[in-house]
């Protein structure tokens, strides 16, 4: 099964495309864009046009590069930027509108117990009591927590971007403008700190771009390792970046080693807020992960939803996968619709000469037949109707329109009635579309009464040429009298697509068969 996680964040956008695996998941693909969604809108509350604009531009290239991966589920959350603004929740209808997905909005200890999770599962905690720290555009993160157990999670309002916004106004950053930046942070913290440090803990751990990026310029003589996961960078190393950063211009911050670029003008802050946050907590060190919000999702999803991930590992194709999780919501009868559909591929391929239908006729005739009888969840008296409807508006995955359209209508005349023009969906086919779904139709209404028990009596169909038509042969193991009664009155569509008349026979399983069938199935 393959996932996509989007996070929209303040400052930066970041996805991730991953295949499930064993109830992991390994990934396929990133992508992170700075599209500074928070800006100008922390501090005044509102999402400026041009930021929508930006933010929707980055979710349609993601989108089609989920859909380039043929992603399975689509997972989209939004943070303190939208959660703040007071036309957010325009911005999400944007979305929805614009590019086909609605993102949900994570309250802030949401988003922080989702951190905690994505480090816990890429960072060795031993079991050690953990302190995560997230530091955003919008907003601060910190869950502290053993093993799987969250204890505690807050989030307050200190992001990169804001604080920038509101005491960065010089460059370099003037020395009664830091002192307020200070203040401010103190203000939030002490009390998280002060908990933190009553509770005990063994480590910290910091998460997302801000961390990361200082954690970078703070390694031992600027040289970046390959990787900055599991990184263990001493406290005093990034308060020395501190004091360095807070005292260059945005333009020799330009020239250090390791600088990201897109973050010269937001890094002084970044680095104040690290440094202050690390001194509350008498920190001597954090770890830095590579993951979070958007892991912790897809962790999160993979946790809650077990049983669609294992049924996406069973059914690796989509459109087999997306067939069988319409007929479990509908509480299908799953052997008797399996047996049907065994029936009717055994009906297509004996009559295949005939009817000239191919391989994509084959596999529509399949999926059909499985999905053949979930009308019977709303209503048993119609429910070839309410089949023709639930196929139709199901969600289907995987289909075309056309596809779902032909499923629907031989769905509709499985049971009853003949296709005619007066159906208006049915009258909207190409006519090759048309031919087909009568002989398919046919086919299935013959392959329900051959399991018409839901016992599974007939084990084998056979076709042969008679100078009358054809003759179709059913081998049975035990009382077939119910399937032979409801073939004599379901053979007639099939008989008129074929146009031929069909004779249907019964004859008991050969003695060495039916031996051979048992053995297999104790």
């Amino acid at each position: 099964m393959r996932i996509a996680a989007i996070d929209i964040g303040s400052n930066s956008f970041h996805m991730v495309i991953v295949e499930s695996r064993s109830g992991g998941f390994h990934v396929i693909d990133r992508e992170k864009e700075m599209v500074r969604l928070g800006e100008r809108t922390l501090s005044r509350g509102r999402l400026s046009a041009a930021s929508m604009r930006r933010g929707l531009d980055a979710l349609r290239e993601y989108k089609r590069l989920a859909d380039m991966h043929g992603v399975d589920k689509l997972l989209v959350v939004a943070t303190s930027a939208v959660r703040e603004a007071a036309n957010g929740e325009d911005f999400l209808e944007r979305v929805g509108g614009e590019i086909g997905f609605y993102p949900q909005v994570v309250s802030g200890e949401e988003e922080a117990r989702l951190i905690y999770l994505a480090a816990l599962h890429s960072v060795n905690l031993e079991g050690r009591r953990t302190l995560v720290v997230d530091i955003g555009g919008g907003s601060v993160e910190l869950a502290m927590g053993v093993g799987p157990q969250v204890e505690w999670a807050v989030s307050e309002k200190l992001g990169v971007l804001r604080m920038t916004e509101r005491f960065v106004h010089s460059d370099p950053l003037a020395a009664r403008d830091e002192r307020r930046l200070v203040g401010y942070v103190r203000q939030f913290m002490v009390p998280h700190a002060a908990r933190a440090r009553d509770d005990g803990f063994d480590l910290v751990v910091g998460t997302s771009g801000t961390a990361l990026a200082l954690g970078a310029m703070a390694t031992a003589a600027g040289i970046l390792p390959e990787s900055l996961h599991h990184l263990t960078v001493p406290a005093a190393a990034l308060h020395a970046l501190r004091r360095r950063l807070v005292g260059t211009t945005l333009k020799g911050r330009r020239r250090l080693p390791l600088m990201d670029e897109r973050r010269t003008d937001i890094i002084v802050a970044g680095a104040v807020v690290l440094d202050e946050i690390l001194d509350a907590l008498e920190a001597k060190e954090i770890v830095l992960c590579e993951w979070a919000l958007r892991e912790g999702l897809l962790l999160d999803y993979l946790t809650g939803h077990k049983r669609a991930v294992a049924r996406a590992e069973a059914y690796p194709d989509v459109r087999r996968r997306s067939v069988v999780a319409l007929a479990e919501r509908c509480h299908f009868h799953e052997a008797h619709a399996r047996q049907v559909a065994a029936l009717a591929l055994g009906l297509f391929d004996a009559t295949a000469s005939r009817h000239g239908l191919q391989a994509p006729e084959r596999s529509l005739l399949e999926y059909a037949a499985l999905l053949h009888d979930v009308g019977r969840h709303i209503s048993y008296p119609d429910r070839h109707r309410h089949t023709e409807y639930l196929v139709r508006n199901g969600g289907l995955r995987g289909f075309d329109p056309r596809e779902v359209e032909m499923m629907a209508l031989v769905g509709r005349y499985h049971r009853r009635g003949v296709p005619r023009k007066k159906n208006l969906a049915f009258a909207a086919l190409a006519r090759p579309d048309r031919e087909a779904v009568r002989m398919m139709a046919g086919l299935l209404r013959l392959a329900d009464a051959l399991d018409r028990s839901h016992r599974g009596v007939v084990k084998a169909v056979a076709v042969s040429e008679t100078s009358r038509g054809l003759r179709l042969r059913c081998e049975a193991e035990g009382d077939a009298g119910l399937e032979q009664w409801a073939s004599g009155r379901r053979v007639d569509l099939l008989e008129r697509a074929l146009d031929r008349a069909i004779q249907v026979e019964f004859a008991p399983v050969p003695a060495a068969t039916a031996v051979r069938a048992r053995a297999a199935g104790a």
